[in-house]
């Protein structure tokens, strides 16, 4: 278990209630230099833990801290070494974006314009364009180079690679394992599991609000096994499933590792875990 005061981010008894919806006493503790993958239907209370981190929203109760340091007590020393990137941020969509850096830059006493132009080069970036020229792979890359040229060290992203191609997704990927190797850690919330599997050393599941799993990447796969059944799935599969999903030909059944046999079995893949815990409790 990580330090909660050396960690880069530490979330103590998060709460946030709406009329259909609460954030229920979220508690998780980020390990410095990993990539955390945060899951989660949609609807899950992904978005609203994430805001009410970066105190986008105001949450009912709960202690957030980053590095050890109160959130509510360190906001402008803690705001220079976070850098937030999410899939639906704006910028002025026809300020050239020389214009939008060098505001952005007035905000940030540990600017180094090096670092800058590095990661426009590496990234591709020309500052003569405006983000209205930019696709939205390559808006994600700008909000990433601002961050890393102010000295982030804590990323947190919210559904980055929403509605990209399978390309832009795998180049965004590598951006992130590229963050990792460079000692940042990375706190990567989405609904697309396939990239997390290409590159998160842990999982958060949650699921209506409620912390549901916290574990590696690895050990949450292996706590679970796939078992696909033509036809019918028999009663005492039916007993022990931690989820059934309908298939062309059948039905897939999650099992947990202990109740599986692994000669009928195989590997299940983070998004089947994920699909099929959401429909535990639900007949065939």
């Amino acid at each position: 278990m990580t330090n909660e005061m050396n960690s880069p981010l530490s979330v103590r008894g998060l709460c946030k209630n709406y009329p259909e919806f609460q954030l229920k006493d979220l508690s998780f503790t980020l390990e410095a230099g990993k990539i955390t993958g945060f899951i989660g239907r949609n609807g899950a209370g992904k978005t609203t833990t994430i805001n009410s981190v970066l105190s986008l929203i105001h949450p009912d109760a709960g202690e957030v801290r980053f590095g050890g340091l109160l959130r509510e007590e360190h906001t402008r020393e803690i705001m220079e070494k976070i850098g937030f990137v999410s899939a639906g941020m704006t910028y002025y969509t026809r300020k050239k974006l020389k214009i939008i850096t060098g505001i952005t830059k007035t905000f940030f006493p540990g600017w180094d314009d090096a670092v800058y132009r590095k990661y426009l080069e590496s990234f591709g970036l020309s500052e003569d364009k405006t983000p209205a020229e930019l696709s939205n792979g390559m808006k994600i890359k700008y909000a990433l180079t601002l961050a890393l040229s102010h000295g982030a060290d804590l990323f947190i992203l919210d559904e980055p690679t929403s509605g990209l191609d399978p390309i832009s997704r795998e180049e965004l990927v590598e951006v992130f394992l590229r963050l990792r190797d460079l000692g940042k850690t990375v706190f990567f919330s989405t609904h697309i599991t396939s990239d997390l599997e290409k590159c998160a050393d842990r999982i958060l599941f949650l699921q209506k609000g409620q912390l549901k799993a916290d574990d590696s990447l690895s050990a949450f796969q292996a706590a679970y096994r796939i078992l696909e059944c033509s036809g019918s799935v028999p009663q005492e599969v039916e007993k022990a499933a931690k989820g059934i999903c309908r298939i062309r030909d059948g039905y897939t059944v999650l099992l947990s590792k202990e109740d599986a046999d692994p000669r009928q079995t195989r590997e299940a893949t983070l998004e089947e875990i994920m699909v099929h815990l959401e429909k535990e409790g639900e007949t065939c």
